[in-house]
């Protein structure tokens, strides 16, 4: 069996008109701010600890969600990988 981590995400801000989604992630111990500029395909994830470990797998969260993401709302995703 792989190892698995579930993620966390808030979504505080959007905008259609910018093409922006705003948030916050977590997963294990840590936790990160995030703006996805889905016009552009640009995912920003700050801080930068632990940065490697997931943005590729929200950047692809994001992309599958985005149209049902909401303001104040709360989602999770499973990444396969132990943090």
């Amino acid at each position: 069996m792989k190892p698995e981590t579930t993620a966390h995400v808030r979504i505080l801000q959007q905008c259609w008109r910018s093409g922006k989604i705003a948030g916050e992630v977590s997963a294990a111990k840590y936790n990160w701010h995030f703006q996805w500029r889905f016009r552009r395909g640009q995912l920003i994830v700050e801080p930068s600890l632990g940065r490697a470990l997931i943005q590729e797998p929200l950047g692809r969260f994001l992309e599958r969600s985005d149209y049902q993401l909401e303001p104040g709302g709360d989602y999770t995703f499973t990444i396969r990988a132990s943090f």
